[in-house]
């Protein structure tokens, strides 16, 4: 019975992950349409009537927005307002920089020493777990995702001699994960290199 509220509840958890983002951003695209569709109806009128010119307009007006603020805050002045409202407005919200750090992992740009995908020992098993800070003792603060929803989990503060790295990529560790261990030979056979190299 356990085992069966934990997948309900771990299945629930993975699909609101997913369906939530999805469903908000959609929300904000509708609503910034909206907003804009005064601005580009003169020029929705100069189009034939069986095209939906105005929603297309907004829509292409609200993606060239997006994309200069993306644009901008590559910048330093940017990058600048965007670490300021991070910090005074969006790290207030639950959940969010859990969110930014995935995000940022999965695209290649978070820092190496988070999410860094290791093997812990646990009672007489291998855990499949990602590191998310190393503390000043040596010690590591993992996370360990349950299967196959790979957000929801436990955190564990671990001694480093229990933590085995692995030289395999984010991407790779938590495809296995959401596969249900399909694919945890690989994850194994990198920890056994990692062990030689060092």
């Amino acid at each position: 019975m356990k085992f069966v509220r934990e997948f309900l509840g771990n299945a629930l958890v993975g699909g609101l992950l997913i369906v939530v983002p999805i469903y908000l951003t959609g929300l904000v695209l509708l609503k910034g349409m909206k907003s804009v569709a005064a601005l580009v109806r003169p020029l929705a009128v100069l189009i034939p009537d069986w095209l939906p010119a105005e929603n297309l307009l907004s829509l292409v007006l609200v993606l060239v927005v997006c994309f200069f603020i993306g644009v901008g805050v590559r910048t330093r002045v940017g990058g600048a307002v965007r670490d300021w409202v991070e910090r005074s407005l969006f790290e207030r919200l639950p959940g969010y920089a859990l969110f930014r750090s995935l995000t940022q992992r999965l695209a290649g740009e978070g820092r190496e020493s988070e999410w860094r995908p290791a093997l812990v020992e646990i009672e007489e098993a291998l855990v499949p777990a990602f590191i998310i800070e190393e503390l000043e003792d040596g010690r590591f603060t993992v996370f360990v995702p349950s299967i196959p929803t790979p957000l929801a989990g436990a955190v564990y503060i671990i001694s480093r001699e229990r933590v085995h790295l692995l030289d395999v990529p984010f991407t790779k560790a938590i495809a296995s994960i959401s596969r249900w261990g399909s694919g945890s030979k690989d994850l194994v056979a990198a920890m056994t290199k990692t062990a030689k190299a060092a």
